[in-house]
């Protein structure tokens, strides 16, 4: 019989890449022409599709009865490696002031759409993507000797096998390469990195349990990133451009889906109602106050500075796949992943403190008022920069690194500050805070447990659920793209007004 259940393995597997894949290309489709991201409507997709399936009976919420689109959702640090690598190269070049010669000719894609706002190498991407991500994640698995942890456990072999051999050797013809063996060779040697990167983070992570909680996402960071500072000059293969491309989307997608199977129950679950309540508020809070600081404070209105800005002063899950994606043109492309891994810098002290918080289930207040001092002292030292920069763009850059590592320390601390003064647990001031940034780096660590077997359980729900704010949220950036790259000044004046009494009110109910 368990051929049978290889042969159940791969009907799910078959289901997932069809389900999910065509939710991004529908999204792509009917963005086509706009200057919107897709993820506005991946969101609205992925959470209405969980919640029908549940609603229909056709599964459980979790989504148990789909178990590679559950697995899927937990992929989260495979896509980030990917923008954490292009990060520490970034980083590199910049502080060495090298310029990459040549890169543009090494691989160039395909510009004939075969799908409506898809081009041929961009259907590509997507679809290796996604075996990229479940191989990945399945040889991962077998390596750790954690299949007995997953309901296909038994099929990981076969399913690594296959996902990973598809994901090497798929390409797209229509897209040239100056040496096409070299570029596929590239992609092999990137999976073995990655896998490599995600077995010694969980190795390190498990060394250090004894001592402290530190999640899986944090040595994966620093390893990541620091490989991509020692190799500045490498040129992205197939499996890293497919990634950076299709990555984040791919596991929004999923994780929408999980999340959204949550939507009806989880509402009757006592004290859920405030955690949702400021995750609304926080989303519109943290995000227009940050644009309003940096339009009215920085004088830095133009998607340039304020797309990278704030998906690296978030850790923004959403901004982020945007900004790799190119949604939001090349520069800001090219700034996100050095706006992204710069925070993680400051993650030594975030997760160390909260981990330590997480061992005394309380929050250690005592800490975090100090950094979230130095976090607005860095904020203000960006301003500064930002207002000078006029239009340099080494000054410009320069200033949004202190203001992404200044916004996230103020943004990540005064949320689990402000909900430990009005009383909320840190178990559920966890998911809030999260909820709240769209933080991709909490919601990995309370996806691994970090603060304990509920949070982890419902943070898909949660950080789903306010994912609802993002249409609002990509309608502002898509109509600033509209407009030369600048925003509506009021708008966000507005929005950060009433973000902030949200805010206040949230905690007023717990």
């Amino acid at each position: 019989m368990e051929h049978i259940s290889h042969l159940f393995a791969f009907s799910h597997f078959a289901i997932a890449l069809v389900a999910l894949t065509i939710m991004v290309l529908v999204a792509r489709t009917i963005v086509a022409g706009t200057k919107y991201s897709s993820l506005l409507v991946i969101v609205v997709f992925g959470l209405g599709m969980g919640a029908l399936l549940v609603k229909s009976g056709m599964a459980q919420p979790g989504l148990g009865d789909f178990p590679v689109i559950v697995l899927m959702s937990q992929t989260t640090v495979i896509a980030l490696i990917a923008s954490f690598f292009v990060g520490g190269q970034e980083i590199k070049r910049l502080l060495s002031k090298q310029k990459l010669s040549g890169d543009d000719e090494f691989f160039v894609p395909s510009t004939k759409e075969v799908i409506v706002g898809t081009n041929s190498t961009q259907l590509t991407f997507i679809v290796r993507a996604f075996f990229l991500l479940i191989g990945i994640q399945t040889a991962d698995v077998l390596i750790s000797g954690r299949t007995g942890d997953f309901p296909l456990g038994d099929s990981f072999l076969l399913l690594s096998y296959i996902c990973l051999a598809i994901g090497f050797i798929y390409i797209d013809n229509r897209a040239k390469a100056q040496n096409r063996p070299m570029y596929l060779r590239k992609g092999l040697v990137e999976v073995m990195a990655i896998i490599a990167v995600l077995n010694i983070s969980l190795w390190l992570a498990g060394v250090v349990e004894a001592y402290i909680g530190l999640p899986q996402i944090f040595f994966a960071m620093i390893l990541s990133s620091g490989l991509g500072m020692l190799l500045p000059k490498w040129k992205l293969g197939p499996t890293m451009n497919a990634l950076l491309f299709a990555g984040i989307p791919l596991v929004l997608a999923g994780s929408f889906l999980v999340g959204g199977s949550h939507m009806i129950e989880a509402f009757g679950i006592p004290g859920l109602q405030s955690v949702i309540v400021y995750g609304f508020a926080g989303q519109v809070f943290w995000m227009f106050g940050g644009l309003a600081l940096l339009i009215f404070a920085g004088k830095a209105n133009d998607l340039r500075n304020l797309a990278p800005g704030m998906a690296g002063g978030l850790s923004h899950s959403g901004l982020t796949g945007a900004c790799t994606a190119g949604d939001f043109g090349r520069t800001a492309s090219s700034r996100a992943p050095i706006m992204i891994n710069i925070p993680f810098a400051g993650h030594i002290f975030v997760f160390t403190i909260l981990a330590a918080s997480a061992e005394r289930d309380a929050l250690m207040i005592e800490w975090t008022l100090p950094l979230i001092a130095v976090g607005a002292a860095f904020v203000a030292l960006s301003l500064k920069n930002l207002r000078k920069a006029d239009g340099c763009e080494g000054t410009e850059i320069k200033g949004l690194m202190q203001f992404s590592l200044g916004w996230q320390i103020m943004a990540v601390f005064g949320s689990f500050t402000i909900l430990s003064i009005a009383g909320m647990s840190l178990e559920h001031a966890s998911m809030a805070a999260s909820s709240g940034l769209s933080h991709f780096g909490l919601f990995a660590a309370v996806q691994e447990g970090m603060f304990g077997a509920t949070a982890a359980s419902l943070i898909t729900f949660t950080f789903a659920m306010t994912f609802l704010v993002h249409p609002l949220v990509f309608g502002m950036f898509g109509k600033a793209a509209e407009s030369n790259g600048q925003m509506a000044e009021k708008a966000v004046m507005v929005l950060a007004t009433l973000g902030l009494i949200g805010v206040l009110y949230s905690t007023m109910i717990i």
